[in-house]
Parts: C-alpha cells; structure tokens; sequence
C-alpha cells in the first residue's frame, strides 16, 4: 500500500514506475497552431463530426505517455482533439511560469481557432486541473467535464505528494518520462525548463474554493483510483460540491485505469474498461 501510495504521489506531478511503451490510436493526424503565443502541437483521431472530445495529458508528459493505451477506444466512437500542453512534448513554450488558468485559456484558443463551438473535456492529473479552469473560465465552450486524478485544494492530497515536490528536481523525473520527451522534442535543456515549471506549478498550487465548484454548470464525472494521489474523501467531496457531477472509483492507482505509460506496469483491460465508463457518461442525458 504505501509503496502504491509512493509511486501514486509522485504521479500527479510527474509518474512514476516502469512498463512498456503505449500503442497510438490509428489514423492520427498531427497538426500545429499558433495560439497565445505558442506553437501548439494537437492531434486528430477517430470520427470527422460530432461534439469532439479534448484530452489533456498529466504533467510532464505527453499525448502518448497519458493516453497512448486508450486512445484506440475513444477513438471508436467520438471525434478526438489531443492537445499537449504549454512546453510539453512538441509545443513551443513561453515567456514566464505555467499555470492552469494560462493553458486553460490556450485549450480554449485552440478550440476557437478550429471553429469548435462546444466540446467534452477529458483531462487527467494537471490535465484535469487545467479542464477544470477551462469549465470555470469559458463555460460556454464546455458540453460535459471528466476530471480525473486530480484535485481542487490541497488538502485534497496525501502529505507526501507536498514532501515529494519540496524535493523535485529533473535528477529523480521518471526515466521514461524524460525518453518520451526527448524522443519527440531532442533537446535536454527543453526538458529541464519543462520539469522546473510544471515543479514550481505544483508548489505554487492555489485550492480553488468551494463556491466556485458550487456554481460549476456543466456536467461532471469525477473519475480516480482507490490507490491515488487524490484522496478517496477529496473526490467525495467533489461530487456532493458540484451540482451535475457523478463519481466513479475504481480498484487502481494514479492512471492506472487508463494504462498511463509510467504507472500500467502490466496488460489490463482497464482502458477498454475506463473508455466505456467514460463512453456512457458522454452519452447519457446528464
């Protein structure tokens, strides 16, 4: 358990562990745009109409270490935008530090740059943290929410999720994290600016207050592990603050569920599993 706890904590930052490289959906394109100052790097599976769903990938990371595994099964049936993120994996960075409000705004850009009106957010750990501003900050642009692994205050969080971050330094980033990078952006001193500014992120995070996620409209499915880096009561406590929210915990540890590249250590139906629960939450009349 604590060792699941351990690895779980340094999860939300950065993941941690080992296993074996994630398959890509079929059909990708890769595209770039220039939005708010970045060249932003996003990509397009499966369906060409419908409400597109966005996903956005956990710090450090990129489309592929986050959501390599099931993509394949989001892509059956929904029109699929992946994004990465504000000097993460192939998109360009900028002038001062990361924030969640910033990318959120950038997510929100994009979207309006490719004539979206409306779409479905997925976003995992800080990708979920980022979701979340977009659906508080541009509403409108939002259909439904799924915010995964992540939190909205502090004390959401285990203890050790603060120890490790006091401590974060590009020397104990995760192996495959750091090769997934340099494998799409070659350049080390790139990858060092990214990890510094997703640490002082995470050191900086503000807890967003509960009368901002009482006012929350769009339809929420708040979805975690039992073995997380959220705690189980954090997500609870979402669903009851969150007026049109749902709540799904499943038996796994921070991404686990959705065969994330660092925390799957082994085959799983998970991603089939997750992409079905996510599947019928898109679906259903709430």
């Amino acid at each position: 358990m604590m060792r699941n706890l351990l690895c779980a904590v340094m999860l939300l930052f950065l993941v941690g562990c080992v296993t074996s490289k994630p398959q890509k959906a079929p059909n990708v394109s890769g595209n770039f745009a220039d939005v708010n100052g970045l060249l932003m790097y996003y990509e397009l599976y499966g369906k060409a109409e419908g409400v597109p769903l966005v996903l956005l990938h956990g710090g450090g990371s990129t489309i592929d270490t986050t959501f390599g595994r099931i993509l394949p099964f989001l892509a059956q049936n929904h029109r699929v935008i992946a994004i990465e993120e504000q000097g993460h994996g192939r998109t360009s960075d900028r002038k001062g530090p990361f924030s969640f409000e910033a990318s959120a705004d950038d997510v929100a850009a994009l979207l309006k740059k490719l004539n979206i009106e409306q779409a479905d957010i997925f976003g995992f750990s800080n990708g979920a943290s980022v979701g979340m501003q977009v659906a508080l900050r541009h509403p409108q642009l939002v259909r439904k929410l799924i915010f995964a692994s992540s939190i909205t205050k502090r004390a959401g969080a285990y203890p050790q999720l603060w120890d490790f971050m006091k401590r974060a330094d590009i020397s104990n980033m995760p192996p495959p994290l750091k090769e997934a990078f340099l494998k799409v952006n070659p350049d080390p001193a790139k990858l060092k600016v990214m990890h510094d500014k997703d640490a002082d992120r995470m050191r900086n995070f503000k807890d967003i207050s509960d009368q901002a996620l009482r006012t929350l409209k769009v339809p929420t499915l708040i979805l975690t592990g039992d073995r997380d880096v959220a705690k189980p009561e954090h997500a609870l406590e979402l669903n009851k603050l969150i007026p049109r929210s749902r709540l799904a915990i499943l038996p796994a540890g921070h991404g686990e569920y959705l065969g994330e590249l660092v925390m799957a250590t082994k085959p799983s139906k998970y991603p089939e599993l997750t992409a079905g629960i996510v599947d019928e939450f898109l679906k259903s009349s709430e």
